[in-house]
């Protein structure tokens, strides 16, 4: 879907040199983005190459988010150009590795224009994602059944289109747009998220999708799903107010990981057990005290002491590539988790302090 936004991007990269534009192919694109692109390979590369800022392009020949390798290699280029939703620090160390300076565009429009992205193209669907802050693993039964406690969720406008995997309730958005399209139907919030949740969890399915997914995404704002031995919250707090959403999407910030390894398995050697658990809801119990004080500091480490209580049980979630990739952001967070686990998806951050390439959430206030 070529557009305004792409050919700002090209003239601003231009400016630098010969613009040599590589091009993710259909399969990769559908690999990533679990979707049929609308142009095909050879009608994206007509297009781009017929702009006169482009010194050539091509379809890169690898595949997932690091597709490109082949072609740069070959081509050894001064810079390598990329948005910000495109920065991953895998990027940075390739880059590194071959002497190349990345780049990383603001999205600058042309003046009189409007800023224009893929995603904004399809915004005729409004149906939310979600991000989970913290106590994830806890609308399990296997680990609520040890010590009651909360998932802390926070719905999103759909700004940008997140990959699969990307820890974003990207299935059980799909599941919804499948239902309903582009807009969640009137009606209690809270009844639609169990539809939804028993829709993708039919008769029969052996590993059930958590309830946070569904009911981070449908309940708008900030929410705080209570659970105690069961798949169903027994209890919700929500935060839909202008300040309390505005000081979250402040304070978070989203780097890209490095991409998910084939037949990656989270619940393998898990190590599931009480004191792990209790650790989890009570970091998850400071981390919403901190959100209603305004004490980013506290949020932040208590986000920290979540993630480091979700690995004691979960040790697959973190993979050796991801914790070479949080090394850069250490000193410029009070705390980090991941969605997407094993990769994928994104370390994200919380920080007073601007984190570089990272990304920004828009709050969805319910009125989609």
């Amino acid at each position: 879907m070529l557009h305004s936004g792409h050919v700002a991007f090209f003239e601003e990269a231009a400016k630098l040199g010969d613009l040599y534009v590589g091009l993710g192919s259909d399969e990769t694109i559908w690999e990533l983005k679990g979707r049929r692109t609308i142009n095909n390979n050879a009608e994206r590369l007509y297009m781009v190459k017929a702009l006169r800022c482009v010194k050539d392009a091509w379809i890169s020949s690898g595949s997932g988010i690091m597709d490109f390798v082949n072609e740069v290699r070959e081509l050894k280029p001064d810079y390598f150009f990329v948005n910000t939703d495109g920065y991953t620090p895998a990027k940075k160390e390739f880059c590194d590795e071959l002497g190349i300076e990345l780049v990383v565009s603001e999205r600058i429009p042309e003046a009189g224009l409007p800023a224009r992205s893929t995603t904004s193209l399809r915004q005729e669907c409004r149906i939310p994602y979600r991000v989970e802050l913290c106590g994830g693993w806890l609308d399990q039964p296997s680990v609520n059944s040890l010590c009651p406690g909360p998932v802390i969720t926070l719905s999103i406008e759909p700004t940008i289109e997140f990959n699969d995997k990307a820890g974003m309730a990207t299935s059980s958005r799909k599941k919804a747009v499948q239902m309903w399209q582009t807009q969640i139907p009137v009606g209690n919030r809270e009844e639609l998220a169990h539809l939804l949740f028993c829709v993708e969890n039919p008769p029969g399915t052996k590993a059930i999708s958590g309830s946070q997914d569904q009911l981070g995404m449908l309940l708008p704002g900030l929410n705080k799903l209570n659970y105690d031995n069961g798949y169903w919250p027994v209890s919700i707090e929500s935060k839909t107010d202008h300040e309390t959403l505005d000081f979250v999407t402040k304070n978070l910030w989203l780097v890209s990981l490095p991409q998910r390894k084939k037949d990656y398995d989270v619940l393998g050697n898990t190590n599931i057990n009480a004191v792990s658990a209790k650790k989890l809801a009570d970091a998850t119990e400071r981390a919403w005290k901190a959100i209603q004080n305004r004490d980013v500091k506290a949020w932040g480490e208590a986000t920290k002491d979540c993630f480091a209580a979700q690995i004691e049980m979960y040790p697959a979630m973190i993979t050796n590539e991801m914790r070479a990739a949080i090394e850069e952001y250490k000193d410029k967070a009070y705390g980090w988790k991941v969605s997407g686990c094993g990769g994928g998806g994104y370390w994200i951050l919380i920080s007073d302090q601007k984190i570089p390439n990272a990304i920004k959430v828009v709050p969805c206030y319910g009125n989609n």
